[in-house]
């Protein structure tokens, strides 16, 4: 009835209890981290695309307020999909933020652009 169970990971003998899993730690963590990757892949590329998006606006707002256009932000990788809160202005446009940095799409001249903002202290109100 002994029978020696092998480790999912490297395939080494465990040696122990007899509902040990793993022979080390260090396998145990490899597997650990394996379930994680797979579970959390969701999590992980919204906000790497969060992060993107943050960036780019950063890059396009120096002084605090700009317009682009849309197809510039899209072709540097922005999704405007992705974002973390809104804030409504008094005249009832929505603006999306990702973290500190805002964007309102607006329509000029035929044209999509984004009006870029950062968040201010009167927005919380």
């Amino acid at each position: 009835m002994d029978s020696i169970q092998s480790c999912p990971i490297c395939s080494n003998p465990i040696v122990g209890r007899t509902d040990k899993i793993y022979c080390s730690l260090e396998c145990k963590r490899a597997s650990d981290y394996e379930k994680r990757k797979v579970e959390e892949k969701l999590f992980i590329s919204i906000d790497r695309q969060l992060k993107t998006n943050r960036k780019i606006l950063k890059k396009y707002n120096r002084v605090g307020k700009t317009t682009l256009r849309k197809e510039e932000l899209i072709k540097e990788g922005f999704n405007p999909n992705y974002f973390t809160h809104y804030w409504k202005n008094s005249n009832g446009d929505i603006y999306l933020f990702v973290y500190d940095y805002g964007f309102l799409a607006l329509k000029e001249n035929l044209k999509d652009k984004y009006l870029i903002v950062q968040w201010q202290a009167y927005m919380s109100k």
